[in-house]
């Protein structure tokens, strides 16, 4: 489960690159647009992982820095990041871990203020089965992989995100049922793992 959880937390996708290829420049500014207009979300999503197994969930989301991966039973996991850190505990396995929230692989959603110049590089904006895809690597570390982030268009809507790491193994987590503008009590974005 920890190696799972490492693939899914690697990536950090705190902002993307200034210098961005001619083909990632066209939809860029309105990708940066759509995200900065999300200031609360919750959806549901479901997470295929690199030992084929499937597991299903409720993303909360409140920027800037707060966000609460809760999977459905019989999982008991829980990934919080409550503004500075991301805790993940599995009370039934005992599994722990805390990471810094820039290094998680959904961290671009809870940056105060995206911006399309930083940490990240756009590789390439392409429209893959009906979806706008865009992938994007580390300035400084493109050899830890990558992350193809998926959004329905006209209008823009997150639609979900593939985390790629340095051994090729995939993460995906595919959102439905997406609602935003809530209020999310801050309850939601408290480590309640007891550590």
């Amino acid at each position: 489960m920890r190696s799972l959880i490492a693939v899914l937390l690697t990536a950090a996708l705190v902002t993307f690159a200034a210098v961005l290829p001619a083909q990632a420049q066209s939809g860029a500014p309105d990708v940066e647009r759509y995200i900065n207009s999300i200031r609360t979300m919750k959806a549901r999503f479901v997470q295929s992982n690199p030992n084929g197994s499937i597991v299903q969930g409720t993303l909360y989301l409140r920027r800037p820095g707060r966000m609460r991966f809760e999977y459905d039973q019989p999982s008991q996991l829980k990934i919080v990041a409550d503004g500075f850190q991301v805790t993940m505990w599995d009370p039934v396995t005992r599994d722990f871990g805390q990471w810094p929230i820039g290094w998680t692989a959904a961290s671009f959603l809870v940056k105060e203020q995206l911006s399309l110049s930083g940490d990240l590089r756009v590789e390439k904006i392409e429209r893959v089965n009906g979806l706008l895809e865009v992938t994007m690597t580390q300035t400084k570390k493109p050899q830890e992989g990558k992350v193809v982030v998926r959004f329905q268009e006209n209008p823009l809507l997150l639609r979900g995100w593939t985390i790629i790491d340095s051994r090729n193994q995939r993460v995906t987590v595919s959102l439905s049922e997406m609602q935003t503008g809530l209020q999310l009590a801050d309850s939601l974005f408290k480590n309640e793992s007891g550590r």
